[in-house]
């Protein structure tokens, strides 16, 4: 048994993650209650963006921490978004090394690679993590990987496993992402193939569940077997690709986004150009699980569960 507590447990892959771990004592937190609530599972409301972290780690006193709380969705301001998803990372990784937890999982992402033309295909853990300061969430992942990266230096006694996931699909995953495959046709930039990773929210939930227990501590992609492309996915959906030259619909948002009818702008352009492309080697044969469904099988199994 590890006594296990765990930050945004009332999100997607937080009650995921719960039901996983029936055989483990749990205390989950969120700023809202997960329902239904596993019998083995207690709950403690925390905010980590305040004081909350040291009175409730220090009233639990868990073995391992799982932090996944993180503002993934746009809309939030940029300032509110850093105060969780760094400044709260923050304030967990502090209490995590002040009350002695022997063990740090963290969920960043493939997004801490950045969008670039020049990453690696595929990117390996090995590859820089440069982000994009023009995308909070990603420049936000690779801040709170440079925290971690300077805690394994002066803190080598906790343990840290931090995954880089890939698109996480699952039953009712509905977000920025899957909404692009809800449209009737697909936009894609001239030249570039789009590439998504996928990783089924099950698989992820059973990653976790081994991270946090006995899984060997290190950083790890997290993604289905393959990727899709622009095509792959019209394929799959039986819609067809609208493909629009980068200047052009850069010219687009320029114009449509101070108007109000879209929130993203130009820079948004990269995001569909440049997709991280994560291979899960180390996945498979350092950390020891591969993943019951490819990215393939990932996407099927949404779409058929949204209906499309």
């Amino acid at each position: 048994m590890t006594r296990i507590l765990i930050t945004g447990a009332a999100g997607m892959v937080g009650r995921a993650l719960l039901d996983e771990l029936a055989d483990q004592t749990v205390c989950a937190t969120d700023l809202t209650r997960p329902d239904p609530l596993p019998p083995n599972v207690s709950f403690h409301r925390m905010d980590i963006t305040s004081d909350d972290p040291d009175r409730v780690i220090a009233e639990m006193r868990p073995e391992a921490i799982v932090h996944l709380a993180s503002i993934v969705t746009p809309g939030m301001g940029r300032e509110a978004a850093y105060r969780v998803d760094v400044d709260g990372t923050r304030k967990v990784l502090d209490s995590a090394l002040t009350q002695g937890v022997r063990r740090l999982v963290v969920t960043s992402s493939g997004a801490a690679y950045g969008y670039h033309a020049d990453n690696p295909v595929p990117l390996r853990e090995t590859d820089p993590l440069r982000g994009n300061p023009e995308f909070p969430y990603s420049d936000h992942k690779r801040q709170v990987e440079d925290l971690l990266a300077k805690a394994r230096q002066t803190a080598p006694q906790l343990e840290q496993i931090v995954l880089r996931v890939g698109t996480v699909l699952g039953d009712g995953t509905e977000n920025q992402i899957t909404a692009l495959f809800h449209k009737p046709r697909l936009l894609a930039v001239t030249g570039s193939d789009s590439p998504f990773v996928f990783i089924w929210t099950r698989d992820l939930a059973r990653i976790l569940k081994r991270a946090a227990t006995d899984g060997p501590p290190g950083i790890y992609n997290v993604a289905g077997d393959g990727a899709m492309g622009v095509n792959d996915l019209a394929r799959a959906l039986g819609k067809p690709v609208l493909r629009v030259p980068a200047w052009a619909l850069k010219a687009a948002l320029a114009v449509a986004r101070p108007l109000g009818l879209t929130r993203y702008g130009p820079e948004q352009v990269r995001f569909l150009q440049y997709r991280p492309v994560l291979t899960n080697d180390a996945l498979k044969s350092e950390f020891g699980y591969t993943p019951e469904k490819t990215s393939a099988q990932a996407f099927d199994h949404w779409k058929r569960q949204a209906g499309l």
